[in-house]
């Protein structure tokens, strides 16, 4: 898996394969090794970064916060600045499907529900994180295609907003 990164203002990239991650800064920098991330609680992690322990929390105006000092950070899949590019979000029919092979761990919405923009939908567990799975726009659930405790190959659909 890999993500684009901003923190601080700087541009880089992150990979991670397996308990591997390698991190890259646009100036050079950077850091790999071994990683493992749990959940604590909804919106907490902890994330083991070659042996040194981080509590990773959710903060105010979209900052994160690493052992509780805030850090502005945005974390992003490069394949979603692609479709961008080629057209609005949140026009039409949307499927919302698995990023990557994983385990189904909650579905948080059923068929018929009213969704807004960047509600959370599915949880997805792969490579030992867990991932929401948001709705790209405001819309009304047409159709679940999984379940908790299901296994998903990439790209399998998995809820449907209409």
């Amino acid at each position: 898996m890999t993500r684009e990164t901003r923190t601080g203002g700087r541009a880089g990239r992150i990979q991670i394969e397996g308990s591997r991650f390698r991190y890259q800064r646009e100036d050079g920098g950077g850091a790999e090794g071994e990683f493992s991330i749990a959940s604590l609680e909804p919106g907490c992690q902890s994330v083991l970064l070659n042996r040194r322990a981080y509590r990773i929390a959710k903060g105010p105006r979209g900052e994160m916060l690493v052992n509780g000092r805030p850090l502005a950070m945005e974390i992003f899949d490069p394949r979603e600045l692609s479709l961008r590019k080629y057209g609005p979000a949140g026009r039409g029919r949307q499927e919302i499907s698995a990023p990557m092979p994983g385990k189904v761990v909650r579905v948080l919405v059923q068929p018929g529900d009213s969704v807004e923009a960047g509600q959370g939908l599915v949880v997805v567990e792969a490579m030992k994180m867990q991932n929401e799975m948001k709705s790209p726009a405001a819309g009304r659930v047409a159709e679940v295609r999984t379940r908790a405790g299901a296994t998903v190959a990439a790209g399998e659909t998995l809820i449907v907003v209409g």
